[in-house]
């Protein structure tokens, strides 16, 4: 499994290319646009209104997500395999789709609306939960348009994209925190300016799409759509699935534990750390899943592709959760006013648990564009239940903790499970070669990073030393080549 040390075949290497090429500018944006958004708006947010305020807000947004499967019942993932495989496709579904997802956002409301009555949301809570509802549908409906533009291969566009929402967020709620003299922020407000940033976001999506688009008219093509929805079943099963051990965990700690809501405060200032993290593994799947899925339509391997981006994540996931553990209690000072010590330990669990979701937004990808959906869906299946029940056994008793340890076992299944499932279709050989050098960058950097950590010096100058180790050692050992990824760029590798 060494990094791109053979010689490929043409299309492989192009393929290679225009991932590299694109995911250079989709970072570029993104780490521009998101860490502002995440540490200087969604955390301000949280220390101005408080652990408590914002932790009601944390576990209703994690409620409203739990069913918002039935918002696209799989629609998303199987237009952009779809798309990517059959562009010619996208104006003869584009309609029916449109029309469908209209329905499925009243089902979904309904839905979640007759939980919310059996978990006793009221009142402001369930006014929250509504406009959160109504921003989760926007949010379904701006993936599926951003699905066809990447199926479509304009990754450009789709990266602007990505980071539109946040902009234009950033915008709204900066002017509200900081542009406006004794104006008294609330929750409401912050819910409110994500609904309108999607609402921007989805109509510059439109316009992106343009003339590919046919005369468009809300309709059923009730053939289309029963041939759509057999194939997108699986993909629904495997989002919903994902959806609940991702996100049941913050419902589960405000519902079971008396001082829940707090609980789920402090919970979330760790989360959001781990949510900064994989946006960037979800930026990796969003490029990986039309590449994947063109690759197999074509018949090229997707081997190298897998590898090259597998490095690309696994070694900064390390090296970040290398500088979350070792200095937790001091990022935590840093960003929060309140219940530092114990959002720290959550800290230091959760950002391992970021090495194996890293992990799975590469070979998860690939099992998805390969169609092995019944392989996912069977592990998704355990992992959630693994995820239950150790969630009801660990929250009672080590309340955000808990809950930050049931995630972290729960990955390292999946993920586990998932390199097994495609190491046996790709028909792997274990690489010792490889496999003693990753191991060799994992020891040396540990006992690195110790040895930096009780030394008498500034925390940040601590935490550079600490990422300066895990680059050198990945350059070291061979693990990340700079020099075959720009031969990939200009695309002379391998002539």
């Amino acid at each position: 499994m060494g990094l791109l040390t053979i010689v490929f075949d043409l299309p492989s290497l192009q393929m290679q290319r225009k991932f590299l090429i694109n995911l250079l500018f989709l970072l570029f944006l993104n780490l521009l646009i998101k860490p502002f958004w995440i540490f200087g708006i969604d955390r301000t947010v949280q220390n101005t209104l408080g652990a408590e305020e914002y932790g009601i807000y944390y576990a209703l947004f994690g409620f409203s997500i739990l069913l918002n499967i039935i918002l696209d019942v799989g629609i998303t993932n199987y237009n952009n395999r779809n798309i990517a495989q059959h562009n010619h496709m996208l104006g003869r579904y584009f309609s029916s789709i449109v029309m469908l997802k209209l329905l499925l956002g009243v089902a979904y409301l309904i839905a979640t609306l007759v939980f919310a009555f059996l978990f006793d949301y009221q009142g402001k809570e369930l006014v929250l939960l509504l406009v959160l509802c109504l921003n989760q549908f926007l949010v379904s409906f701006l993936l599926y348009l951003r699905s066809n533009i990447a199926g479509l291969q304009l990754f450009k566009w789709d990266s602007f994209l990505s980071v539109l929402d946040r902009i234009t967020m950033i915008a709204i709620c900066g002017t509200m925190l900081w542009g406006i003299t004794d104006f008294k922020f609330t929750i409401e407000h912050f819910v409110w300016a994500q609904t309108f940033a999607y609402v921007l976001s989805c109509i510059v999506a439109v316009l992106i799409l343009g003339d590919r688009l046919t005369a468009f008219k809300l309709k059923f093509n009730i053939p289309l759509l029963r041939v759509i929805f057999k194939q997108s079943m699986p993909f629904a099963l495997l989002v919903l699935l994902m959806a609940f051990y991702y996100r049941v965990d913050s419902v589960m700690i405000e519902r079971l534990l008396p001082n829940g809501r707090e609980q789920a405060g402090i919970y979330a200032q760790a989360y959001r750390l781990l949510e900064a993290s994989t946006t960037i593994g979800y930026l990796f799947a969003g490029l990986l899943l039309p590449m994947f899925s063109k690759m197999i339509s074509t018949k090229e391997s997707p081997s190298e592709l897998i590898k090259l981006s597998f490095n690309l994540i696994f070694i900064p996931a390390i090296t970040l959760f290398g500088v979350c553990f070792f200095y937790a209690s001091e990022i935590m000072e840093m960003l929060y006013f309140e219940n530092t010590i114990e959002s720290a330990k959550v800290l230091q669990v959760l950002m391992l648990n970021f090495v194996a979701i890293a992990s799975t937004y590469i070979f998860g990808t690939f099992l998805t564009a390969n169609g092995s959906l019944k392989a996912l869906n069977s592990i998704a299946i355990v992992g959630l239940l693994i995820n239950l029940i150790l969630n009801f056994i660990l929250i009672p008793k080590y309340a955000s903790y808990g809950a930050a340890v049931a995630t972290l076992i729960t990955q390292i299944f999946v993920i586990v499970a998932q390199v097994i499932v495609v190491k046996r279709i790709l028909k792997w050989k274990t690489h010792l070669n490889y496999v003693i050098r990753m191991g060799f960058f994992l020891t040396l950097f540990f006992a690195i990073s110790y040895f930096i950590s009780i030394r008498t010096l500034d925390w940040l100058l601590q935490s550079t030393l600490t990422i300066a180790a895990g680059g050198t050692l990945a350059l070291s050992l061979k693990l990340i080549e700079p020099k075959s990824m720009l031969q990939i760029l200009k695309n002379k590798a391998g002539n």
